[in-house]
């Protein structure tokens, strides 16, 4: 057990350190300066009471840049290895098949926390500076569930990796997470309003699609409504991991199925 955690560890801190050498953390810190900049010293008609319109902008360049970051990490875990035959070198050591997608996948997972982090940190600290409101409990549940968030999208990311080209799997998984977050809600609406063959498809999509807006507490952040009992977002969190899980165990049987 302690030599596969060391392999995982290894697996993990080898997917950070790639973020590093692309240089994808300088893109971390500049999306961070545009959703600092509206905060920071726009006004919005003039009018210093509105900046909950600021406020709002910058939450949804968070979640934008945020899943941008999760599948475009994600996205990338596995096709380099396949182009360099760098996987080869893996499947020789004494490593499974299961071990090196599991380690690949938290190192995606880590690299996406650190950038998500590094955005709500900001976002807290222009909200404290101009409206005096420090680190409030809404904005700790926000940033809990948007990590449940990235758990799935990076699933589906690594996921789309290996049965789909790059450019074709973030075409593909942004495309579905933004649906989701926008028309997931509608769903039920929109099944009782449509004929049998499309109402089975939007059935098919609301059982087995991502409720990415289950984790959507921008509104309640935005216009400081009170927090949500933890016993909701735990359940929510629940469904994070078993969906990510569920991602995970399809990648692995096509994984240990793939030949090199």
């Amino acid at each position: 057990m302690s030599a596969r955690v060391r392999q995982l560890g290894a697996l993990a801190r080898l997917s950070v350190l790639e973020l590093y050498r692309r240089k994808d953390l300088i893109v971390v810190f500049l999306l961070g300066g545009v959703i600092l900049l509206p905060l920071a010293f726009f006004s919005p008609f003039g009018v210093s009471g509105a900046s909950r319109y600021m406020n709002e902008l910058a939450m949804l360049l968070v979640w934008l840049f945020s899943l941008t970051i999760g599948l475009g990490v994600s996205a990338r875990l596995l096709p380099p290895e396949f182009d360099s035959r760098t996987i080869y070198p893996m499947l020789a050591k004494p490593v499974g098949r299961g071990t090196i997608l599991l380690g690949k996948y938290l190192g995606a997972l880590a690299a996406s926390f650190l950038a998500l982090a590094f955005f709500y940190l900001a976002y807290a600290v222009l909200i404290g500076l101009r409206q005096g409101v420090w680190f409030p409990l809404i904005l700790l549940q926000a940033f809990t569930l948007h990590t449940g968030l990235l758990m799935i999208v990076t699933a589906l990311g690594l996921l789309g990796s290996l049965v789909m080209t790059p450019s074709a799997n973030l075409t593909l998984c942004g495309l579905l997470s933004v649906l989701m977050l926008v028309f997931g809600q509608r769903l039920p609406a929109l099944i009782q309003t449509q004929p049998v063959p499309g109402k089975w498809a939007l059935q098919v999509i609301q059982w087995a699609g991502p409720h990415l807006e289950f984790f959507d507490l921008r509104q309640r952040l935005i216009h400081d409504w009170p927090p949500i009992g933890w016993d909701v977002c735990a359940a929510v969190m629940v469904y994070a991991v078993g969906y990510a899980v569920a991602c995970l165990a399809l990648s692995a049987v096509i994984f240990r199925k793939t030949r090199f």
